[in-house]
């Protein structure tokens, strides 16, 4: 009997939750039912309020409920059988990791053929109980890519660097870039003057590093720089920072914290910044805000750690910081921001060429079809 679904995406977060993970999961899985592939994705119900079943652009979305939270993830009983049962009535079964579950649903999607996203190695801040909930994850991540047909990583450069790469490299690795948006139509709203204005996204959580960000800012000396720091910080995964970037801030009024932005938000803010700013302390696997900035014209000051550093690596367009270092911070925000406009349209030109979203659907759906085979129904050959 033909396979109900083309395509099973499982993950944790899924839409409306933001995050770089979630976008990559949600951009493919939209852009391949776009092209008629039959998608279901498999996640955590984290909001109440979301409905167990519903179809989303085009993509079946089945929700476990969540019977508790544990630091950055959710425990979710059902999770597994639910995921299971999907995907063993579908042609290949796309895994995002990390995931705490991540080895039993490997396990219970059965015959399906398994590929794995590693997005990054688990990281959590503080002592005895995050290293053991690190081990437990690694445990379950490391049985999925025992047993997937294939692994997609953002870049060779964070796979080489991941504690699983020893299991990773013995299977069919393809580097693929994250689908990236072009969001060049922004107005400059969030602007207050001539002076450098330097931006973040993301989540405020602790491993973005933006105390040091803040700090190396506050080393700037010019009264009309403006640091613009965007991104959620009500509901984080794991704990939001807010309150420690406020009194690292302190008396600074050049420091603005905006929260969370709309789709039409993040445009304009892009549109009212010299600089995007990704000081990251821990790895990231590529950081598709950095690669979105860069397309918008925006050159970037990124971490100096494997993944991360690839746009800026592959583009030249910005500069790459030690860690933790908010003197080479500060260094780098004011030499980027003076960047001439020339140079700032072929830098946009060059990640555009290298990030644009349809390239990253068109090389997921490469690997899908490879791992399916057979499988996948003939209206899709």
């Amino acid at each position: 009997m033909r396979p109900r679904f083309d395509l099973t995406i499982v993950l944790t977060y899924y839409a409306p939750h933001l995050s770089g993970l979630t976008e990559v999961a949600r951009t493919v899985a939209e852009g391949l039912a776009a092209r008629g592939w039959r998608v279901a994705v498999v996640a955590s119900r984290h909001e109440s309020r979301l409905p167990r079943h519903e179809t989303r652009n085009g993509v079946e979305v089945f929700r476990a409920p969540v019977l508790a939270r544990i630091g950055r993830g959710v425990l979710c009983p059902t999770l597994p059988t639910l995921a299971g049962r999907v995907a063993r009535d579908s042609a290949v079964v796309n895994l995002h990791l990390p995931m705490l579950e991540a080895g039993v649903v490997a396990r219970l999607a059965g015959a399906t053929p398994l590929v794995c996203n590693h997005h990054d190695d688990v990281w959590l801040p503080g002592g005895l109980t995050a290293r053991t909930q690190v081990a437990v994850v690694d445990r379950s991540v490391l049985t999925a890519l025992r047993r997937s047909a294939a692994v997609v990583v953002n870049n060779i450069d964070h796979g080489e660097h991941s504690r699983h790469w020893s299991v990773m490299e013995r299977r069919a690795v393809h580097p693929v870039a994250p689908p990236c948006v072009d969001r060049t139509d922004g107005a400059p709203t969030m602007r207050e003057g001539a002076g450098p204005h330097v931006g973040f996204l993301g989540r405020i959580a602790a491993e973005k590093g933006l105390q040091y960000l803040v700090a190396g800012f506050r080393r700037v000396p010019d009264p009309d720089a403006r640091l613009l720091l965007a991104g959620d910080h009500s509901a984080v995964a794991g704990g939001s920072v807010v309150d420690r970037l406020r009194a690292e801030a302190g008396d600074d009024q050049r420091i603005r914290i905006l929260g969370r932005l709309t789709d039409r938000q993040v445009a304009d803010l892009y549109a009212s910044i010299d600089v995007f700013a990704l000081t990251s302390v821990a790895e990231e696997s590529f950081g598709i805000v950095q690669a979105e900035a860069m397309m918008a014209g925006v050159p970037v000051v990124a971490s100096d750690l494997p993944g991360m550093r690839v746009p800026v690596r592959e583009t030249g367009f910005g500069r790459l910081v030690p860690p933790r270092d908010p003197s080479a911070i500060a260094e780098a925000i004011t030499e980027v921001g003076t960047m001439a406009a020339a140079r700032r349209a072929d830098g946009a030109r060059r990640a555009k060429a290298r990030f644009g979203g349809e390239m990253s659907v068109d090389g997921y759906e490469a690997v899908f079809r490879a791992a399916a085979g057979d499988r996948l129904a003939a209206r899709l050959r």
